[in-house]
């Protein structure tokens, strides 16, 4: 030990017992050195391996468990007193609702295979005979006296037996034109409940059982009044935004029938509409709006859901997710090493946090479902990482690894020389949070990689030299 050696060989007539204190403070600053020229393992690449339950937020009844409480001989009314918990249905009258089918859109086709009309905001009605007109921005349309460009909006109203169409796909009742600008807008304008004939079919399959078809009619209906816009022409949309309506190319008879059985049924709480979400699959158990929507709902709290069972999507994964996707959908801008989710009290993900190699982001649990394509947030977020041990080791010399394998059971160490085949180590014993560390002494050049069911890591090389 040069060191040690220098302080001996030192003039001054130190005594022995300061010689010894001067020797171990040497010693000790000797070895803090040679342990912190040690090669710091480099950070390892990372899968993530996310499994979950269910299809859709969560909130409210799920299509399944009607499905399946139905499939039990449920009545639609006990479906949806569980689901929506607290409440009662009562009776709602009739009105008519305004639904946009196309928005700014540069030209549209109106057709129907009997005579219908056409009345601008002012002006007098024009009968048209049957086929089709095309109107764009200026709703110019030629009539029984020749071309009229009427103020907007045109309002056209089918004849008898006839329904109008919007670019081939018909709808009942009747049909605005709107000018926006250089475009134009289509708004529907009929009855409730033919509206909710193009519903029903379109969110839940019609072969499915009578009473969860009328399950699904009543949280429409009720979903649908409590949904009507202010301040604009139209009350709903037609895409998911609300509910998803095809007009009469999306009714089918035993929807239309669970319609016309349940005609004016609603779900109310407190005497009021309640606000019936619906989805498709819980994956067992339902969410509170809380910690879904950020806001409570006395009605819409998580209830254990058993009959979803049926559901494909009951559980679904593992999906792999490697660090290049988080960082390009979630904007985690650095390279990402971990992520941890923060589970709700029902058990849906509030935020997934990220930690990459320059700190810290935390994404919002639905942000994060609609970003990376999940069913859910029902789930459990996994990592799989082996670091990389810096430099090269002498062969026979024992090495460290270390990494993190959590959210997945049963992790075990494997090898390959080769690349080709890989055998087994050992099992990964593993710390609270995931993390590992354990020794291997390779003999030569060789891979490892951390595997548990449905993934692997990627492989990480330790690079052996012979005894110098």
């Amino acid at each position: 030990m040069p060191k040690l050696r220098n302080v001996y060989e030192m003039s001054v007539p130190w005594t022995p017992g300061v010689r010894s204190l001067i020797a171990l403070a040497a010693l000790t600053a000797l070895v803090a050195t040679s342990a912190s020229a040690q090669p710091t393992p480099a950070t390892g690449e990372a899968v993530f391996v996310v499994s979950g339950g269910g299809w859709g937020h969560g909130v409210g009844m799920p299509q399944y468990g009607a499905f399946g409480q139905a499939s039990e001989g449920k009545t639609y009314r006990q479906i949806l007193s569980y689901y929506y918990t607290g409440t009662r249905l009562g009776t709602a009258s009739s009105r008519w609702v305004r639904v946009l089918l196309a928005d700014s859109r540069s030209a549209v086709t109106i057709s129907s295979s009997g005579p219908f009309s056409a009345r601008g905001a002012t002006g007098k009605a024009q009968t048209l005979p049957a086929g089709a007109v095309e109107l764009r921005a200026n709703l110019r349309f030629t009539g029984p006296d020749g071309p009229v460009t009427p103020a907007s909006p045109l309002v056209l109203r089918p004849g008898k037996g006839a329904p109008l169409s919007l670019d081939g796909s018909p709808f009942r009742g009747r049909l605005e034109v709107h000018r926006q600008g250089t475009r134009v807008s289509v708004i529907n304008v009929l009855p409730l409940d033919a509206y909710l004939q193009g519903v029903v079919a379109s969110e839940m399959p019609f072969r499915w059982p009578a009473e969860a078809l009328k399950a699904q009619a009543v949280a429409a209906r009720t979903y649908a009044l409590t949904r009507v816009v202010k301040g604009k022409p139209y009350h709903l949309v037609s895409d998911v935004r609300d509910q998803v309506y095809r007009g009469i190319a999306g009714e089918t008879p035993r929807t239309n029938e669970a319609v016309r059985a349940t005609s004016g049924k609603v779900v109310l709480h407190g005497g009021k509409l309640a606000t019936t979400y619906y989805f498709s699959s819980s994956g067992g158990k339902t969410a509170n709006a809380a910690d879904v929507f950020g806001f409570s709902v006395p009605y819409l709290v998580s209830k254990p859901d058993p009959w979803d069972k049926v559901s494909p999507h009951h559980r679904w994964g593992p999906v792999l997710i490697d660090d290049a996707t988080l960082r390009t959908k979630l904007g985690a801008g650095a390279r990402v090493v971990d992520a941890v989710g923060t589970p709700t009290p029902s058990g849906r993900l509030r935020a997934l946090t990220l930690q990459t190699v320059g700190g810290q982001k935390q994404v919002e649990g639905t942000e994060m479902r609609m970003a990376l394509g999940l069913r859910s947030t029902y789930a459990t977020f996994g990592v799989l990482r082996l670091d990389k041990p810096k430099g090269s080791v002498v062969v026979g010399t024992p090495v460290t690894l270390t990494g993190v394998a959590r959210g997945l059971t049963a992790p075990v160490l494997a090898a390959s020389v080769g690349g080709s085949s890989w055998s087994k180590v050992g099992p990964v014993a593993r710390s609270g949070g995931g993390a590992f560390s354990l020794e291997v002494q390779p003999k030569r050049t060789t891979r490892y990689r951390i595997e548990a069911k449905g993934a692997v890591s990627p492989a990480v090389v330790v690079t052996v030299k012979p005894t110098p």
